[in-house]
């Protein structure tokens, strides 16, 4: 019988830390922060995993020349039950987000799974691949918003998928290495990304100091995260330009899907959600742990 762990490594069960803080964060934009956001973010990951396990079933060829460790080719899992949980996992992020969020969800939701399949089956390996996985991660922040203003969650949509952009980038040299070039281009990318996320402008004085100078501390919590998310990001990605060795890509891909938590947190916070966006922020150590005991690439 397929192990638990077995089906926790085939859908790489820790980087689903870095799921719930693209719902949180699109909801706190869209002023849409309340009882539906948990089971939204429930769906995502979900949805997420079974991408996940989705990939490796479309893989299943390849990893069992390029990685035969995997669950898939090693036997330890079979290519039908790969795809049954692929399958049924969908089914469930898809029910769970149309009972949360009703129509307005499931508007989100059937592109966004549509999406994920479209990537493992089809644009995985194409020119489009990075671009579908960033429209992926898009959505999946928009899914938080669909119960708010949705266009104010945008830039927050647009700040997640530039980020996948550059991790998905550097995932299609994790076997066969990079140029100096690919990482050259996405450490510039992730510059701009952190810069692009700044703090909110600190509203009027109201003539108490005290709450002005809370305001003005409290605006510096963005800023404060996605420096943190830049820097231990880029310092992954400063590697591969010195070595740009599969095992350095690998450890920077690694270090953009832990570390996309912190960026989370950054625009949760922007949105006025301080404590709740330090708290997403809080998944990117945790998720480095666990990194170490199932590869989140």
């Amino acid at each position: 019988m397929t192990r638990l762990a077995d089906l926790a490594e085939l859908a790489r069960a820790p980087a689903a830390l870095s799921v719930p803080g693209d719902v949180l964060s699109g909801a706190a934009a869209a002023g849409a922060l309340g009882p539906r956001t948990p089971a939204l973010a429930g769906a995502s990951v979900l949805l997420y995993w079974a991408g996940m396990a989705a990939n490796d079933w479309a893989d299943r060829r390849l990893d069992a020349v390029e990685r035969p460790e995997r669950p898939i080719p090693s036997g330890r899992v079979r290519p039908s039950v790969a795809l049954g949980v692929a399958s049924g996992l969908t089914a469930a992020g898809l029910a769970v987000a149309t009972v949360a969020g009703g129509r307005r969800a499931a508007a989100v939701a059937l592109p966004l799974a549509a999406t994920i399949w479209g990537y493992d089956l089809r644009a995985k390996n194409t020119a489009a691949g990075p671009a579908v996985m960033a429209a992926c991660r898009g959505l999946d922040v928009l899914l938080g918003a669909s119960g708010g203003r949705v266009v104010r969650a945008l830039p927050a949509a647009l700040t997640v998928a530039a980020h996948t952009w550059t991790v998905t980038a550097l995932s299609r040299r994790e076997v066969t290495g990079a140029d100096r070039r690919l990482p050259g281009l996405t450490l510039a990318g992730t510059a701009l990304i952190a810069l692009a996320t700044p703090a909110r402008p600190t509203p009027p004085a109201t003539g108490r100091s005290g709450s002005s100078r809370a305001a003005r501390l409290g605006d510096l919590v963005p800023a404060v995260l996605a420096a943190g998310y830049a820097t231990r990001y880029g310092r992954a990605q400063a590697r591969v330009l010195a070595d740009p060795s599969p095992a350095r890509v690998r450890a920077a891909v690694g270090a953009g899907i832990t570390g996309l938590p912190a960026l989370q947190g950054a625009l949760t916070a922007r949105a006025g959600a301080r404590m709740l966006g330090l708290a997403v922020a809080g998944a990117a150590p945790l998720g480095r742990r666990l990194a170490r005991l199932i590869s989140p690439t």
